[in-house]
């Protein structure tokens, strides 16, 4: 399920958006604030991001610069503003593409799929093999005596991370620093929280193993 964040002033489009995708089985997050939508991207897993140019707190413009400081989700400008300048001013800024308004919710579903697509596609599928324990990269998966479990995409890529890097120990800055691309905040109850998640899936198909592994004050471990 690919998770999108839809960040548009006008709460009545907001409706109908979140209404399509819903119904399509994706996973969408709505906001008319830019502050919000920078709290999401940092703080949870965002697949595709849907800007508006006009917010009532910041410029989209200056918005999508501002998430390509810590990010490369792919963002897709949703518009009424239609000059060419707009558009080549939205491609400066970091956008990957740009929608007029009014728009096809159908079209703009297919170019929300192919710049998922295209972001992932560079990344191929493996599997990890630890004993009993499979990490299936391509499926966002972890399988262990037969039993599978799937992850959301921001708790895979902690998984991913560890089983890339075992009986390594990282503390939380290196964890956010390769995890989340950016210095760790005040959202580490966050990375301690998700982490906590993924340790509790892997014990319910591995519970005669502990894989990750808390090192007091220090950070973490994953032992295979």
């Amino acid at each position: 399920m690919y998770k999108i964040l839809f960040v548009d002033d006008d709460a009545a489009l907001r409706n109908v958006v979140y209404q399509y995708f819903k119904e399509r089985q994706y996973d969408i997050i709505c906001t008319a604030s830019a502050d919000k939508a920078v709290s999401y991207l940092k703080s949870a897993s965002i697949d595709c991001v849907i800007l508006d140019v006009n917010l009532p707190d910041m410029n989209g413009f200056e918005l999508c610069t501002s998430i390509r400081q810590f990010s490369s989700v792919p963002i897709i400008f949703l518009s009424c503003y239609t000059e060419n300048d707009d558009k080549i001013k939205g491609f400066l800024s970091g956008a990957d593409d740009y929608v007029p308004k009014p728009f096809s919710l159908k079209e703009l579903e297919l170019r929300v799929n192919v710049r998922i697509l295209r972001r992932y596609e560079n990344q191929p599928p493996e599997l990890l093999t630890f004993g009993d324990l499979i990490i299936d990269t391509g499926r966002l998966t972890a399988i262990c005596h037969g039993v599978e479990c799937t992850f959301p995409r921001l708790e895979f890529d902690i998984l991913s991370f560890f089983a890339h890097h075992p009986n390594q120990l990282f503390t939380y800055e290196q964890l956010y620093d390769n995890i989340w691309k950016q210095p760790i905040n005040e959202s580490r109850h966050n990375l301690q929280a998700r982490i906590g998640k993924v340790r509790k899936k892997l014990c319910d198909i591995c519970p005669e193993k502990e894989y990750i592994r808390t090192i007091r004050h220090k950070g973490y471990l994953f032992v295979p």
